[in-house]
């Protein structure tokens, strides 16, 4: 089972434990991980994570290509989850980022802001 990840923090259950999560939840749990995670910062897990944070160097024309591209790469290793769209849209400094999914007929959803 995960646990429930929001804004990058663990949520309480209320009794002193944490929020955990099953079925497609816990699967969108471990791509929003995957994603947000830096590609090589854990050393034990060098493949864990994804590359998007170098999305800001690359000339805007690319990017959702790029997006693409990386999402794909870090969600490789969830052999049951299939990328159906990735769309970048702008937002002042950063971007929105929507990842849609399907896992066992199910439709999931990401978003992240970066």
């Amino acid at each position: 089972m995960e646990r429930v990840l929001r804004q990058g923090d663990y949520v309480p259950d209320g009794t002193g434990g944490l929020q955990g999560c099953t079925g497609g939840e816990e699967v969108l749990a471990r791509a929003l991980f995957r994603l947000t995670a830096r590609r090589g910062g854990l050393a034990f897990l060098p493949n864990l994570g994804s590359r998007l944070y170098q999305l800001g160097r690359e000339k805007p024309s690319v990017r959702q290509a790029l997006a693409a591209q990386y999402v794909a790469e870090a969600l490789r290793e969830e052999p049951d989850l299939q990328v159906e769209s990735v769309e970048w849209e702008p937002r002042g400094e950063g971007a929105l980022l929507t990842v849609r999914m399907t896992w066992q007929g199910e439709t999931l959803t990401g978003q992240l802001e970066l």
